[in-house]
């Protein structure tokens, strides 16, 4: 019975931990510039874009699909970085589970 105690106690531990982590991910950022800092994309641990910023040299209506391009790029480099991220912060918690899509 008191091991069974000590590993609810744990379990408590872990969720409140866990909480903590998902809490501290919402204000956390991450950000990511692609062309030489021509666009930068902010996103934030919760895999919201918060802020594009495109700059003005790199508009040309002549060849927007560049620009389409960096921002594609800048923003699929932006959400994996955040997947690093709430890996670095949830992983501790997952490690040794096999329970896809937990994050």
């Amino acid at each position: 019975m008191k091991n069974m105690g000590n590993m609810m106690k744990q379990m408590q531990k872990m969720q409140r931990d866990m909480a903590k982590a998902q809490e501290e991910l919402k204000t956390e950022t991450v950000e990511v510039s692609v062309g030489g800092g021509m666009v930068t994309v902010i996103a934030t641990g919760e895999k919201r874009i918060q802020d594009i910023k495109i700059n003005e040299e790199v508009v040309d209506p002549d060849d927007v699909e560049m620009l389409q391009d960096l921002v594609l790029a800048a923003t699929n480099e932006a959400l994996a970085k955040v997947d690093e991220l709430v890996e670095q912060k949830m992983g501790k918690f997952t490690k040794g589970m096999n329970i896809p899509g937990l994050f």
